[in-house]
């Protein structure tokens, strides 16, 4: 910056670091970084003429005819045409100079606002809210850090957030102000707050167990029901790795689960519903469907998955795992089909049908065919909400293996 003239206006500018609090809302009045030219007294300046402001030979023209005055330049290159709004006004509220940015926000362009008052362009209330604060800033002579509301060309409410400061032009002292508009930024954190809020009351109050996980598996979030099904405090719940949660035994399941898993992440999907055996702190198992859901869209990568777990069977003690045959005996059981008929179905002796009946009699405690039935969805061996009776674990509605 070889420019003098913009140097030492920035040696002079308050840093416009936008200090506020998580909501946005301004950090209020209070010192800045850097020195800060200070204002004379209001009677300094002496009585406002009552021809109003008048041209002062010494200036420079910039686009469209408006005139900058020479102690102003270095500000109006700096901030022209950014996207930040910028005014300079005199002590009657006059405005000098504005950029196409400020002049934006009232629907008219710097020529229009140039020679006349805030009162030409804002509600009563307003213009003599700013007035108020333009003298408390001239009578101070030190900087503003604050919020303003405004009304958008749209009829509503906008907000901004900036710097509102004195600045010297010979012996005149006036009023400079530099913001960024941040009503589309609240509006966006207003709305994140709600669906946060919706979110954490579905999860608090549905009774359903979910989690947030993350791309690697460890829990985030977690529903107090979640915390209930795996025996566990919420605080000990969150911070674990899923993998823990789940039978270790492989299987077809797990392997399913794992190629799922990383289509999710890795973002050739967005949800998928499969189902997995869940182990809680006690050693029970239960067999649930897991629905799965990436969340965010711009990331090549899935950095978080909601996890939700419905159609549970009962806890029970970890058994063997039982064979495409013998799942497909339960099946045809709670179909009603007679032995005869399930072994004309499956192509098997009476001998060997006996031998798998008495099997699945032992593995899963049942002494008779309806006790079968019932165990077989009570342990999430049969899919609780198919018809015909079809194996949990199958892939398609349709499928009975």
């Amino acid at each position: 910056m070889g420019d003098p003239s913009l140097r030492a206006l920035l040696e002079n500018l308050p840093a416009f670091s936008r200090e506020v609090d998580e909501t946005w809302q301004a950090a209020g009045e209070g010192d800045v970084h850097g020195p800060l030219r200070t204002g004379e007294p209001d009677d300094a300046d002496g009585p406002a003429d009552p021809r109003g402001p008048q041209r002062v030979p010494d200036q420079r023209q910039r686009g469209a005819g408006i005139a900058v005055p020479r102690g102003y330049s270095a500000f109006a290159d700096l901030v022209d045409l950014a996207p930040a709004a910028a005014f300079i006004r005199d002590r009657e509220g006059r405005y000098l100079w504005a950029n196409h940015a400020y002049a934006h926000l009232y629907g008219t362009v710097p020529q229009q606002l140039v020679g006349r008052y805030i009162e030409d362009f804002d509600a009563p209330a307003d213009a003599d809210r700013f007035r108020a604060l333009d003298q408390q800033i001239l009578t101070r002579g030190t900087p503003v850090r604050h919020t303003l509301r405004y009304v958008r060309q749209d009829g509503t409410t906008g907000r901004a957030v900036g710097h509102r400061f004195p600045v010297r032009e010979q012996s005149r002292t006036c009023i400079a102000g530099i913001y960024v508009d941040i009503t589309d930024h609240l509006r966006a954190t207003e709305q994140r707050q709600e669906a946060e809020e919706n979110l954490s009351a579905l999860r608090d109050h549905s009774g359903l167990p979910c989690a947030l996980l993350s791309a690697n598996g460890r829990v985030i979030e977690a529903s107090v029901a979640a915390a209930e099904l795996f025996h566990l405090g919420l605080t000990d719940l969150v911070g674990r790795r899923a993998h823990t949660l789940l039978a270790p035994e492989p299987g077809p399941d797990l392997d399913r689960l794992h190629r799922r898993w990383n289509s999710l992440i890795a973002r050739r999907t967005r949800r998928v519903e499969t189902t997995a055996v869940l182990v809680d702190t006690q050693g029970l198992q239960r067999r649930a469907e897991l629905h799965l859901t990436t969340i965010g869209h711009s990331a090549s990568r899935a950095r978080h998955v909601w996890a939700v777990i419905t159609h549970q069977s009962l806890a029970h003690e970890a058994h063997p795992p039982l064979t495409a045959a013998q799942i497909r005996i339960l099946s045809l059981l709670a179909q009603g089909s007679s032995n005869s008929d399930i072994a004309a179905s499956l192509k098997l002796s009476r001998q060997t049908l006996d031998y798998h009946l008495s099997r699945l009699r032992h593995l899963l405690g049942a002494a008779t065919r309806p006790a079968l039935v019932a165990r077989a969805y009570v342990l999430g061996i049969l899919a609780p909400h198919a018809w015909p009776p079809r194996s949990a674990t199958a892939a398609h509605p349709l499928s009975t293996a």
